[in-house]
């Protein structure tokens, strides 16, 4: 504070001077720490010494003197094993660390601490304290390698199957779960040295799994014994004494199962001249069962596949014999090569089969002669230009196809006289006209082809020529002629039956249609079933609303066609459509027609005999169309006579019917009154 002394006249007096005030700490505050909860972890087997952890507290009070000075220290420690005090704390600095051995997480993986800060430099007496929880977690390190369960190990598989678990190997790792302290890798140390099996690790239960991936035969091999080590993925921690690997035997028992039988040499390729005939010994295809140790009969043989149907097979010893004489030109043959197909089949549990495929390599004979292609062709009937190029056709090969000889045969010796024939090459040949002038027309030329085999082959070959009259540059101008003159029985029967078909088509069109005229006239007196008049009420008019509120389809109700004479009907019996001939009340004289359609049109001739007539009523009265003629056996409403009292009539015995024809009796039958 500045201070001032001054008189009563506000002079200063004295120099100003300052007075301060220090305001003395007290131990007013607790300690307070950051957290309530402290988190720390250690690796087990930490040397004593080994920093865990710091824990802070703060307090409000003056830093610098005995109020704000902290000391910590540890007031419990759970669980107290293997010792009460495993851990210390610098009581100035927070800092937790080791101070004994054994720290095992196997045995205990958690330590609770409870952290006392003191301020008054820790004085029990006078400080003020407060408490937090230091919580320090014993984390896993390799000091476990994994152990079997058992030194043995076994299992079976049956043979020739794959990817088959034959063993479980169970270890126990005393380590954290799913950790690569924990998790285990499995190796075979010995037994098999084809590498027929594998051991792979169950992630979730660490087991080992052993594994076939390699067929195994039990002819060959009826029992493998496997050495197998485990060991962690990392390795074991520094000074731990235990062995870094578990060993473990696994004996496995190869099971013997029925196996299928197999041919051997499987394809099996015979070379065979084409022409064997029927009822020969081909070869012997015979297969062998792979089960030497099993109580079989023999095998039994089947065919399977023959395209041609060539091959029989004995269902014993396997001998194959041909049913069919082979020929290398068959469709069935592709590339000289013929292919059957066969079946071995045992008598095991179960049954078991093999195939095996016999491959014919027919070779080439000579049993073909060859074809003049093409088959047909056209010439002029001048000497030039008449050449016609033709070609030798043989389904053999080499050395059983051309070159080939072309001649033409000696009879008919019209043959010779009319035709030439001159080869071009090995496989062609030039067919011309011998004479100047031939008539057009189309002749058979027969032409003799040999071949090259030992023995030749040849054959007589026709050649259809069409000669025909060409033009300036030989093309022919009536070959259209030729060709319709030409025409073989199979084609014109084929055009007779199409003109037959045609016709039938025709007539059925023609039946058809007058069918359906007698159908539609037969219609035309029915009557549609939602037009049904029977059990119906049919309105031809109203009284009211006229005429032209009315819509009604009276086209199903027909007249007949013709109307008798008068002179012929009884006196006083008349069509109800007809017209009175004796004096009635006049109406206006509607268009007759002759011959009424039906009595719709009846009906629109009176109406509009009506809406013409200026004397007839309004429209929305009543509208007469017709007379209804004389004889009814009804007498007339004229008779009744609206004006007349009734008085003359007795009306006193309404009174006997009851109280429901009083008022009736009241009114009739009380006299004038």
């Amino acid at each position: 504070l500045r201070a001032h002394a001054v008189d009563v006249n506000g002079n200063q007096v004295e120099n100003p001077i300052d007075i301060v005030i220090n305001v003395i700490d007290m131990n007013d505050n607790r300690p307070e720490f950051l957290h309530q909860v402290w988190n720390g972890t250690v690796p087990e087997g930490s040397k004593p010494g080994t920093y865990v952890m710091t824990v802070t507290a703060i307090d409000a009070d003056d830093p610098n003197a005995q109020n704000g000075m902290l000391r910590y220290r540890i007031l419990s420690q759970a669980p107290s094993s293997p010792s009460p005090n495993m851990f210390t704390i610098n009581n100035e600095t927070g800092d937790i660390i080791t101070v004994a051995a054994g720290l095992d997480r196997e045995k205990v993986q958690q330590y609770t601490l409870i952290i006392q800060a003191t301020d008054m430099e820790g004085n029990p007496t006078y400080g003020l304290s407060n408490t937090a929880t230091a919580v320090i977690t014993v984390t896993d390190v390799n000091d476990n390698p994994p152990e079997f369960t058992a030194m043995t190990f076994y299992g079976e598989v049956p043979e020739n199957r794959v990817d088959v678990i034959v063993a479980n190997l169970t270890v126990t790792d005393k380590d954290q779960p799913h950790t690569p302290a924990w998790n285990a890798m499995y190796r075979m140390t010995g037994g098999d040295p084809t590498g027929r099996f594998t051991i792979l690790t169950d992630p979730n239960s660490n087991d080992g799994l052993v594994t076939v991936v390699k067929p195994i035969d039990f002819e060959t091999n009826r029992m493998f014994v496997l050495t197998v080590a485990a060991e962690n993925q990392v390795p074991l921690a520094k000074g731990i004494q235990h062995p870094p690997q578990s060993t473990a035997t696994v004996s496995i028992t190869v099971i013997d199962v029925n196996e299928s039988p197999y041919f051997v040499p499987n394809p099996k390729l015979v070379r065979q001249e084409e022409g064997l005939l029927a009822g020969s010994m081909l070869t012997t295809f015979t297969a062998q069962d792979p089960d030497r140790y099993m109580q079989q009969t023999s095998l039994r043989y089947s065919k399977l596949s023959d395209p041609a149907n060539w091959l029989k097979i004995d269902p014993v010893n396997g001998q194959i014999t041909t049913t069919a004489v082979l020929d290398r030109e068959s469709i069935y043959v592709q590339n000289n090569m013929y292919n059957a197909t066969f079946l071995a089949s045992d008598n095991g549990i179960p049954p078991m089969s093999g195939t095996g495929t016999l491959q014919i390599y027919l070779l080439d004979i000579n049993d073909n002669a060859p074809q003049v292609n093409p088959k047909e062709a056209t010439t002029c009937e001048t000497l030039q230009p008449n050449a016609i190029n033709i070609t030798a056709v043989d389904p053999d090969i080499d050395p059983n196809a051309g070159p080939f000889a072309f001649e033409l045969p000696d009879t008919p010796a019209s043959i010779k006289r009319n035709w030439t024939i001159v080869r071009i090459s090995g496989d062609h040949a030039q067919l011309s006209l011998r004479i100047r002038f031939l008539e057009a027309g189309i002749y058979d030329v027969p032409i003799v082809i040999t071949d090259s085999g030992n023995p030749h082959a040849s054959s007589t070959s026709v050649l259809k020529v069409k000669v025909c009259q060409c033009d300036i540059n030989g093309d022919c101008t009536d070959v259209d002629r030729i060709v319709g003159a030409g025409l073989g029985t199979g084609a014109i029967i084929a055009i007779l039956l199409c003109i037959i078909i045609l016709l039938i088509l025709v007539l059925m069109f023609v039946v058809w249609m007058k069918r359906r005229d007698k159908e539609r006239q037969a219609k035309q007196l029915l009557i549609d079933p939602e037009d049904d008049v029977r059990d119906n009420i049919l309105k031809y008019d109203e009284e009211g609303g006229g005429e032209e509120d009315q819509d009604y389809d009276l086209s199903q109700l027909q007249q007949p066609d013709t109307v008798e004479p008068d002179a012929i009907k009884p006196v006083g019996i008349r069509r109800l459509d007809e017209r009175p001939i004796h004096a009635e009340p006049q109406y206006p004289v509607r268009s007759a027609a002759p011959h009424p359609g039906d009595i719709g049109d009846f009906i629109n001739e009176g109406l509009k005999a009506a809406d013409n007539d200026p004397t007839a009523p309004p429209y929305d009265s009543l509208l007469v169309f017709d007379y209804e003629g004389s004889g009814s056996t009804a007498g007339s409403l004229s008779s009744l006579n609206s004006s007349s009292s009734g008085g003359e009539q007795d009306y006193d015995y309404l009174n006997d019917w009851g109280p429901r024809f009083k008022k009736l009796a009241d009114m009739y039958g009380g006299g004038d009154d």
